[in-house]
């Protein structure tokens, strides 16, 4: 398959998905970027804007994979530093929902957009998957998948994710590995997906 990756991180979400496919990965942040390129060689990485390349790119793929990032969606940011008033309150980034309409109703491939559990009633209904948010056009199944290491030490945070970080320097090791997606939540989707390919091609041929 050809597959967009989009707010790609470091690839936590892309790691158990092996070298089988064809990849490409955006991120904005350049030193992130290298990084990820670091682990995953062969895919191509784009340093730009993920929701400007949908848009301009969504055709050429047949999975796309979105994690916008997601602060302003969270309930620990809103019910523990906006309530505490550590942080400023600020209006949910709609591009979330902008992404998933727009895949919903143009993609012909199949689809997906993680994001955390909102501290508001989602608008559009999505399936829950280790305690994250995840609106996609096929079944996500009900495997209960832990998420693991949130308040570990950085040794073991990093051997849960599978990423070692420690020959980088001036970067946020322990928010860049809390951001990724757990690799098993991301090869338990990408199964998933593919399965779901897999069926629909044994019915056309």
């Amino acid at each position: 398959m050809k597959i967009l990756n989009l707010y790609a991180g470091i690839g936590g979400n892309r790691k158990l998905w092996g070298d089988e496919h064809e990849i490409t990965a955006v991120e904005i942040n350049s030193t992130i970027a290298k990084i990820y390129q670091d682990f995953f060689p062969d895919d191509k990485v784009i340093v730009g804007d993920a929701h400007k390349y949908l848009l301009e790119h969504y055709k050429e793929f047949d999975f796309i994979w979105s994690s916008r990032p997601c602060p302003t969606h969270s309930r620990i940011r809103q019910f523990s530093a906006v309530a505490r008033g550590q942080n400023e309150a600020v209006y949910p980034d709609m591009k979330l929902y902008e992404e998933i309409i727009f895949l919903m109703h143009n993609f012909q491939g199949k689809w997906v957009v993680e994001n955390v559990i909102s501290y508001y009633e989602p608008l559009i209904k999505p399936q829950e998957l280790a305690s994250h948010y995840f609106w996609a056009n096929f079944n996500l199944g009900n495997k209960k998948i832990e998420t693991r290491g949130h308040n570990a030490t950085m040794d073991v945070r990093q051997q849960l994710k599978g990423f070692d970080l420690s020959s980088y320097k001036n970067i946020d090791k322990q928010k860049i590995l809390r951001n990724c997606v757990e690799p098993e939540t991301g090869l338990h989707i990408f199964n998933m997906a593919y399965k779901t390919k897999q069926i629909q091609l044994s019915e056309v041929f």
